[in-house]
């Protein structure tokens, strides 16, 4: 029988939650975490983009791991662990198994339910692999459970972040991830690292396409988040007063995702029993992700402050997305 385990490191209370949305709409410049794009219909649409034509990341990275599967099995160490940051579906992890040959894979994720069927289908797959599932906001923290590091700590630990994901992050706050990822993977035996997915810099009309694509799928990804925080906070959005904006900012190297005012509106809510509102003017937005944009140059440079001691890099051909793997 498969070795399975499930840890919940995430407590995340319901007044946090809206004492956090608080304060990011009633802010000079009103902005929301990205992590409320995702609740069930949220996390179906991003399904859904990335099935778009416009949408390069997913298939560009797919196609590297596939194309580079033998060099990744020479190059990363065999019998480590693999610490899957973000594992949703763990379907990309899985796809790499059988060039990586992990002894032990530890999925990372915010919602350890979720991970429960996922990895007990895939523990029956994959017997031979030492599964455990935690739920945290990795983003926050990287403190694994004691036991499960302990047991991690006797090979090498192999971070695992794909489909540049990292771009959320400023680069300051980049930066600081990066150093938390490269101290527990240098808690293990030598050699382990980083495998991590990074979107590079390219065409402004292509890079817009991706996150505004005509379809408005992107936009409805955007605008449901609107209808998540009411479900949140207690708030009265109404997705008609509002529309999706994305457009790269090229000072900062990022794609900008905005929901935008249509007419002047008032939103209201209630927060610890005092009543809250803002008032919109027509045209304001409330800033709700950040897409950053690396160079190959800028990105090693990233990871070499974080402290890891090497990187090399594989692109597609055509430049538009890199796979890292960084040495801790």
């Amino acid at each position: 029988m498969p070795h399975l385990r499930f840890y919940d490191l995430h407590t995340s209370e319901p007044g946090s939650i809206r004492a956090e949305l608080s304060h990011g709409l009633l802010a000079a410049a009103p902005f929301t975490s990205p992590k409320y794009l995702y609740d069930s219909l949220g996390s179906r649409l991003f399904d859904a983009i990335t099935e778009l034509p416009e949408y390069y990341p997913t298939r560009t990275e797919a196609a590297i791991f596939a194309a580079q599967r033998e060099v990744l099995a020479s190059t990363l160490p065999p019998a480590a662990c693999m610490v899957d940051l973000g594992a949703g579906s763990c379907a990309k992890a899985a796809s790499l198994f059988g060039a990586l040959q992990p002894s032990q894979y530890i999925a990372v994720d915010i919602s350890v339910q979720y991970l429960h069927g996922v990895l007990a289908a895939l523990s029956e797959q994959h017997p031979g692999i030492d599964m455990a599932g935690v739920g945290t906001d990795f983003s926050a923290s990287l403190d694994l459970p004691a036991d499960l590091l302990a047991q991690a700590r006797q090979r090498p630990i192999n971070a695992f972040y794909p489909g540049s994901s990292i771009g959320n992050f400023t680069p300051d706050e980049a930066l600081a991830f990066l150093q938390r990822v490269q101290r527990l993977c240098a808690q293990g035996a030598s050699g382990g690292g980083l495998l991590i997915g990074v979107d590079l810099v390219k065409s402004i009309d292509m890079l817009e396409l991706a996150y505004d694509d005509p379809l408005g799928v992107t936009g409805a990804f955007n605008l449901n988040m609107l209808r998540h925080i009411n479900t949140l906070l207690g708030s009265d959005f109404d997705v008609r007063d509002w529309q999706h904006v994305a457009f790269f900012n090229t000072t900062l190297s990022r794609i900008e995702m905005h929901v935008q005012a249509r007419r002047d509106v008032t939103v209201r809510w209630q927060l610890e029993g005092q009543a809250c509102e803002v008032r919109f003017a027509s045209g304001q937005r409330i800033h709700t992700e950040n897409s950053y944009k690396w160079t190959l140059d800028n990105f090693s440079a990233l990871l070499q402050s974080a402290g890891f001691r090497s990187s090399q890099a594989w692109c597609d051909e055509k430049g538009y997305f890199a796979v890292f793997w960084a040495q801790a």
